[in-house]
């Protein structure tokens, strides 16, 4: 009786509708696009700092390519950021501010612990910064990250990210 009452709960929680993605109370700095679940203003689900840095993550300092020495990176998980849109495909387009983008397997965010960076060294990250957000690879984690192929995808200037089924 006992497990045939605990399956029945776990299957009411699992078929229980994600709580609903609140709206920004500041600038909008992300907009997530396409396949989500949880938007909150016309179709789209968009964040502010504090939307994104009150969700869990990471902080580390590492070297990459685009700094000198060691940086402290700390932003939200990227999977987290996507399960609060309520993502729901198998790509990710990220775009940056200036244009460029970068494709990806949804698998880096939910496998990797990619963060989206918000601060560096502890200052929330600018344009001038690379800001307001920016792809982290844990480099740290997995040197056999640290190519040419994950260095394409760390996009920063993040201004949207497109979920695509």
């Amino acid at each position: 009786m006992k497990s045939a009452l605990t399956f029945f709960l776990a299957a009411l929680l699992a078929a229980a509708p994600a709580a609903a993605l609140d709206a920004p109370k500041g600038p909008v700095i992300l907009t997530i696009s396409g396949a989500v679940a949880q938007p909150n203003r016309d179709g789209l689900a968009v964040f502010d700092l504090s939307m994104l840095e009150g969700l869990k993550g990471r902080r580390v300092t590492m070297e990459t390519p685009w700094t000198q020495g060691e940086v402290e990176f700390s932003g939200p998980f990227l999977r987290e950021v996507l399960e609060a849109a309520g993502a729901d495909g198998s790509r990710l387009i990220i775009r940056a501010l200036n244009g460029y983008s970068a494709e990806l397997p949804i698998s880096d965010a939910r496998d990797i612990d990619t963060i989206l960076a918000t601060r560096l060294d502890g200052k929330i990250m600018t344009v001038r910064t690379k800001g307001p957000s920016m792809l982290v690879y844990p480099f740290d984690q997995d040197r056999a990250l640290y190519n040419e192929k994950y260095f394409a995808r760390s996009v920063w200037q993040i201004g949207e990210i497109e979920v695509l089924r």
